[in-house]
């Protein structure tokens, strides 16, 4: 089922942002290369649950304004873009719930402004200092993040031959078309790199403080990107109740591949009393 979206001014850019549903706020941020579709799958679920879902495409994304410049995309102003869509929409405290560069985005929103999240559900990527200390099995799996740090190089590799290196690299035939119809209009493959390459030191660098709010981490075992220690290891890293939930099966995309196991645990945990 397809929502309508619409265009909020928020931190400096025209935001494309699908609102459905009444009830307590639940706010999903995808990451690359995706848009809000790849919500699609929890959207309905969440509201006929009774929840008000906000599913942005964020900076740079979907049919969300481009920054010209690198620096835009840096994970401050991503933060910045998410909390200045909370104030234009009047939501004091919501349910956050992100995945891939979107789930690294909350874990940034949730350090900074814990006020503004009542609890919050991370996909595949785990608390920035656990992922930093993932050790050599994240560090095979990530070797893309060096790769995208060079000019140019990237954006040929990725579209040259039909997308041969991006198919190679997603290898999920299922979104391929929808990537594609994206990525291919003009400077959307560099705006979803610039997140990369405005962020090239929180991957190996930097402290990052204790999340303070509730975290449900989960992963799925077909992640090819991200390995399952920098997930568990995000115990560490939250004083407040963190839980682990491992999906047998789903890839990457785990909210796609492993709807039918992700939904029931998405919803009893936001149903729980904090």
């Amino acid at each position: 089922m397809e929502y309508p979206s619409r265009k909020l001014q928020v931190n400096g850019i025209a935001m494309n942002v699908v609102i459905a549903g009444e009830g307590p706020d639940v706010l999903l941020v995808h990451g690359y290369p995706d848009t809000h579709r790849v919500w699609r799958r929890q959207i309905p679920a969440l509201v006929a649950a009774g929840y008000r879902v906000i599913a942005p495409d964020t900076r740079g994304c979907g049919d969300t304004e481009i920054s010209s410049r690198r620096s835009d995309y840096h994970i401050d102003n991503l933060v910045a873009d998410l909390v200045a869509l909370l104030d234009e929409l009047g939501i004091a405290k919501v349910k956050l719930v992100g995945h891939d560069w979107g789930s690294a985005i909350c874990w940034q929103l949730v350090i900074n402004h814990p006020r503004r999240v009542e609890c919050y559900v991370a996909l595949s990527t785990g608390h920035p200092m656990a992922y930093r200390r993932g050790g050599l099995a994240q560090k095979l799996k990530g070797y893309y993040t060096l790769m995208f740090q060079l000019p140019r190089f990237p954006e040929w590799l990725l579209s040259s031959f039909n997308w041969l290196g991006f198919r190679l690299l997603t290898d999920y035939p299922e979104e391929q078309v929808h990537w594609q119809s994206q990525l291919s209009r003009p400077g959307r493959l560099a705006a979803g790199l610039n997140y990369y390459r405005a962020n090239a030191r929180i991957f190996i660098a930097g402290h990052a403080d204790n999340a303070r709010v509730p975290v449900l981490g989960v992963w799925s075992s077909g992640d090819h990107f991200l390995a399952e220690g920098q997930m568990r290891e995000s115990a560490r890293f939250v004083d407040d109740s963190f839980r682990y939930v491992r999906l047998e099966g789903p890839n990457h995309w785990l909210q796609l591949s492993g709807a039918d196991q992700f939904n029931p645990v998405l919803l009893d945990y936001l149903a729980e009393d904090r």
